[in-house]
């Protein structure tokens, strides 16, 4: 299996990110890595987690945000990462809301160190 990271998720990401940094120096780092690693599990467990409308949706392992995705042949392509501490509305309009058109490149996976 095959794992995409659409921009809209890309997105969700950094914002993730710039909301972490700003609370200590370094969480941001750590929670992209972890989002990372939660997001390279699709490449093993993708389809096993619960469905959201068309789309899949699983919380994250270590921070309080849902990774939604779809699957489409032998690929998992993430379009969005939110914090599960919204509103519930918020999030709906989200799930399914956004069509990106599935990339050729930009595998997930954590940055080389």
């Amino acid at each position: 299996m095959r794992v995409r990271i659409l921009p809209s998720a890309k997105r969700d990401l950094h914002r993730g990110f710039r909301f972490y940094e700003r609370q200590q120096a370094g969480i941001g780092s750590y929670f992209l890595d972890s989002l990372y690693s939660d997001v390279d599990s699709l490449c093993v467990f993708a389809g096993i987690h619960r469905r959201v409308g068309e789309l899949f949706r699983f919380r994250s392992k270590r921070f309080p945000f849902w990774v939604y995705y779809r699957l489409e042949a032998d690929t998992a392509y993430v379009v969005a990462v939110l914090d599960a501490r919204q509103a519930p509305s918020k999030v709906r309009r989200r799930e399914g809301t956004e069509q990106d058109d599935p990339p050729n490149e930009d595998s997930a996976g954590a940055p080389s160190s």
